[in-house]
């Protein structure tokens, strides 16, 4: 059952009197799926699973607690906005706008883009929000399927860029579920063919920390390319804060549907003191690379097993089976995500995070079990 969805209101169907007021095609969606996690290694949602050191908790703690919570958020989220450019190393004439994550960024995107006809391109399998956005505003939505081992099929969406001349192109870089980087001369032949065509090209940078690649060097050669980035992966899936970078010509008229205060005082200070001790959660994220590269290769040792290639803080891996791994590991304490469903080409994969020693320690020798 889907969180927030429409037959989980306690009371049965809507009342018809209610549902002719509730447009058809969002009736007929599913909300966005989140796993009950209580009591189990939660190893399910690409989240950073260290926390703070107790002493860099208690100085987050007395900051917060002194934040004027009764006004609404003033020119503190214009140090934020300045701490996260120089952060990313925002080139020259570029400009910068945050959002409650990602998601939001995502939706107002649509919103902003919402043009009679408009359609939404995107490689699929990818993330979920882009069509679900999409359709929420009224958009059309395209999905151009990669290859079967996950790389771009780059004959396959010029074409689609030259038949449908798309509003919006996403390209997750890497690329969620798939957890890849692709190909950059790929991106660069889509980018120039949405220049050519018209309309703007989104490269979701949300698992950067953990890539050995990133996007923003050429940001400045392209008016119409938009760079988003989340501190989600950074290690504040909790405090719900994205950014997105681009020419400023571009971002200030993306930036008019932005609702004000979007950013709450707690957020906003909770990432300038994350920014201001980055040392730390750079550290998180080297660990978390070596644990990638320690549970890929356990992967690689397993019967029936077939790790990808990942380059964020997930690894998918195809197995004979994925619903019954899935239910062998959820027995054992251990929640991943079943992908299996999501898509033709990820039949019978799972997407693993990348957690603690312990937890992938765990995680390990469960699957392990299962396969052999």
């Amino acid at each position: 059952m889907s969180i927030g969805s429409s037959d989980d209101n306690g009371g049965g169907p809507l009342a018809p009197r209610l549902a002719r007021f509730i447009r058809q095609d969002v009736q007929n969606m599913h909300a966005y799926a989140i796993q009950p996690s209580d009591g189990f290694v939660k190893l399910d949602a690409m989240e950073n699973p260290h926390r703070l050191p107790e002493a860099l908790q208690a100085e987050l703690g007395r900051r917060l607690g002194a934040l004027a919570i009764n006004r609404y958020p003033g020119t503190r989220t214009d140090a934020l906005r300045a701490a996260l450019a120089r952060h990313a190393g925002l080139p020259a004439g570029c400009a910068l706008m945050l959002g409650n994550g990602s998601d939001e960024l995502i939706s107002l995107l649509s919103m902003a883009c919402d043009v009679p006809g408009a359609t939404v391109l995107a490689p699929l399998p990818g993330f979920v929000m882009y069509e679900m956005s999409a359709r929420l505003q009224g958009l059309r939505f395209v999905g151009v399927p990669l290859t079967a081992d996950f790389e771009l099929d780059a004959e396959a969406m010029l074409a689609a860029v030259r038949e449908h001349r798309p509003a919006i192109t996403y390209l997750a870089y890497p690329n969620n579920p798939t957890a890849n980087l692709w190909d950059d001369a790929v991106i660069e032949r889509i980018v120039d063919a949405v220049r050519e065509h018209g309309g703007l090209v989104v490269i979701d940078e949300a698992y950067q920390p953990f890539a050995s690649r990133s996007y923003i060097g050429r940001l400045a050669h392209h008016d119409h390319v938009l760079l988003m980035r989340t501190l989600s992966k950074f290690g504040l899936a909790g405090v719900r804060l994205g950014y997105l970078m681009g020419p400023a010509a571009l971002v200030a008229e993306i930036d008019k549907v932005r609702p004000p205060y979007n950013v709450s005082v707690l957020n906003c200070e909770a990432a300038l003191f994350a920014l201001e001790h980055e040392d730390e959660f750079a550290r998180q994220a080297a660990v978390l690379r070596a644990e990638r590269a320690r549970l890929q290769g356990a992967l690689r040792a397993m019967p029936h097993a077939k790790p990808f290639p990942s380059e964020a803080n997930m690894v998918l891996v195809r197995v004979p089976d994925a619903k019954a791994a899935f239910e062998g590991l959820k027995a054992r304490g251990v929640l991943v995500k079943n992908v299996s469903g999501l898509h033709p080409l990820l039949a019978n994969c799972l997407r693993l995070t990348v957690g603690l020693p312990e937890e992938n320690d765990q995680m390990i020798a469960a699957l392990k079990g299962i396969l052999s």
